[in-house]
């Protein structure tokens, strides 16, 4: 594991402000260098080169002059959508020196928690257990659950699930509907078959085959479908929201899933309706 406590960079928001911004050409420079998001250089047209003064404060007293030495994607955060990633990565003495309060010593400043990269994200449960059994008064737990904003994605996808669910009960329904209409228009076809000998099994047999095939092909359909409106559907809406953040995504486990939900409806819908056509007499069923 690693500590992500980083001494090269931190991350500042909501607390740092850009009190102002002058346009210089890149040359080395004696000021303290930082980073800032795309977003935060759009909005005050800022370049590699340019000198900064930052602030904690909002009226903007206390600056620091930074030079600004790259610019980087800030990383997709959908609680932060619709909202321009206004950010600045400091070296942390430069973070520290621009945020410690004046009565506090240099070097003795607290820490509220500390992010630690496990190699194998399999131990987390075990390495949580671990520090907790030997440093009483230390939390550990991990990140995905201090997370503040993983409670409303969870929610979101609980909802999704239901919402699926209720979708595919719907579309069976009308399935089973549309299938039992299409077997009767096929009644005459069925009574002929009946009649020359052959037997119901050999009928539902070529029923079924005939259901998995065009639910197979339901299926294809509905993933190239879905494949082709992907890449449309991700660009306009980073568009929209200028974000890198990807909206759709077709992985291999979504298609299977897909697939193995497509193909059993529609041949079960297919069988459903034929049995009950084919228990009917077969002189019946020849009879316009």
């Amino acid at each position: 594991m690693t500590f992500a406590t980083s001494t090269r960079a931190l991350l500042v928001s909501a607390i740092v402000f850009v009190a102002g911004a002058t346009v210089t050409r890149a040359q080395p420079s004696s000021l303290p260098s930082v980073v800032i998001s795309r977003h935060l250089a759009e909005a005050r047209q800022l370049s590699i080169g340019s000198t900064i003064r930052v602030s904690t404060d909002r009226a903007g007293r206390r600056t620091r002059e930074f030079t600004v030495v790259g610019i980087y994607e800030p990383t997709p955060n959908p609680s932060r959508l619709g909202s321009p990633d206004l950010e600045v990565r400091f070296h942390l003495p430069d973070l520290l020196d621009l945020t410690r309060d004046p009565a506090t010593l240099a070097g003795s400043e607290a820490i509220d928690g500390i992010n630690v990269a496990l190699m194998d994200p399999a131990d987390t449960q075990a390495f949580a257990r671990d520090v907790n059994a030997r440093l009483p008064g230390v939390d550990a737990r991990p990140a995905s659950a201090a997370s503040g904003s993983a409670g409303p994605f969870i929610v979101l996808r609980r909802f999704h699930l239901a919402i699926a669910a209720v979708t595919i009960g719907a579309a069976t329904v009308f399935l089973l509907a549309l299938t039992i209409m299409l077997v009767e228009e096929r009644r005459e076809t069925v009574g002929v078959l009946r009649l020359i000998g052959l037997p119901a099994r050999r009928i539902l047999l070529q029923v079924l085959l005939e259901g998995v095939m065009v639910a197979a092909a339901g299926a294809a359909f509905g993933l190239l479908l879905a494949l082709a409106s992907e890449r449309l559907i991700n660009r306009f809406f980073q568009w929209k929201y200028d974000t890198a953040l990807v909206f759709v995504r077709i992985t291999p486990d979504v298609a299977l899933t897909c697939v193995a939900i497509a193909i059993p409806l529609g041949a079960a819908a297919t069988v459903i309706a034929s049995w009950a056509l084919l228990r009917r007499n077969a002189l019946r069923l020849a009879r316009r």
